[in-house]
């Protein structure tokens, strides 16, 4: 009896030992396969990811002084470029494109850039395009004004003129509401985020409105920070996430595996809080914007397991 139950043991520990090997060659086999195709390819074959960012989208994609790329959303993607290296065994010269509201669905499907890292909410009609990987911060449509104003909300803008950049869930979002409510309110289309504060600074508007995390962070860099409130109730509701092309699985696989890891690991919250918590590099101020239990619920649901 001895003798046999030795056996069993042994003959169950190289079967678990032959499921296992079996289980990590299918798993290289997989992503072998998966970088003949795809992004994966064309970043094996070309030794080069072009990386889509944003210019002024504080604190998730915006130039330092050095005119360098940083932020929240560069951060993760850099995780997630690593992690490509690593699946396709090959190191990758990073070359950078700025996009703007208008641009970076295009660029991204026509191949121009092979992932965007900004400011983007993920929707339903934009996937229709291009796709997304998980969801990385949560925000809503607000208005940014100057105190002196008096403007308290989206009705108090009756009659007034506010800035808006094309092609954001924000115009979308706020034409609607002026429709609906027969506001009166008079849009200045602008290019992006430093165009739309500049209008509010130079009171070419009276209010300047998009994801009011970037809200925050445009009061951040201004001269006169003081000068400056967000107001108003959420207008809508953007959930923001990296984008990939269209039908890439294998890419949104690397993207995802990687996020994951940084959720079941916690790190996401060191990265967080070194753009959210702490002064923003080079002396600016820090945002002050904790983590909502929204988003703490969301990185717990998307720590996907192995």
């Amino acid at each position: 009896m001895v003798k046999y139950k030795l056996t069993f043991k042994k003959g169950t520990f190289m079967l678990k030992s032959l499921i296992k090997s079996a289980f990590v060659v299918l798993l290289m086999t997989t992503f072998a396969q998966a970088a003949d195709y795809g992004t994966l390819k064309k970043l094996k074959d070309s030794g080069t990811i072009t990386i889509g960012h944003r210019e002024s989208s504080v604190p998730f994609a915006y130039y330092n002084k050095s005119q360098k790329p940083i932020g929240y959303s560069m951060d993760l993607c850099e995780k997630i470029v690593q992690r490509a290296e690593k699946e396709i065994g090959k190191k990758l010269v990073r070359k950078y494109y700025p996009v703007n509201p208008k641009t970076r669905i295009q660029l991204l499907a026509n191949g121009t850039i092979d992932i965007e890292c900004g400011s983007t909410t993920n929707n339903l009609t934009r996937q229709q395009q291009i796709d997304y990987a998980h969801v990385t911060f949560i925000t809503g449509t607000k208005l940014l004004v100057k105190k002196s104003s008096g403007i308290k909300s989206i009705d108090g803008m009756k009659g007034k003129k506010i800035a808006l950049a094309q092609g954001t869930t924000n115009e979308k979002a706020v034409v609607k509401i002026n429709s609906d409510k027969k506001l009166g309110i008079k849009v200045v289309n602008v290019k992006d985020h430093a165009e739309g504060f500049l209008a509010l600074e130079t009171g070419r508007v009276d209010a300047y409105s998009t994801d009011h995390i970037l809200l925050f962070g445009l009061i951040s860099k201004a001269k006169k920070p003081a000068d400056y409130d967000v107001v108003g109730q959420f207008l809508s509701y953007d959930p923001y996430a990296i984008m990939v092309r269209r039908d890439d699985s294998a890419m949104r696989l690397i993207a995802n595996s990687e996020l994951s890891d940084l959720f079941r690991s916690g790190e996401i919250n060191k990265i967080y809080d070194k753009w959210f918590m702490k002064p923003l590099p080079e002396g600016g101020k820090a945002l002050g914007v904790p983590q909502t239990d929204l988003l703490q619920a969301a990185f717990t649901m998307q720590a996907l397991p192995y």
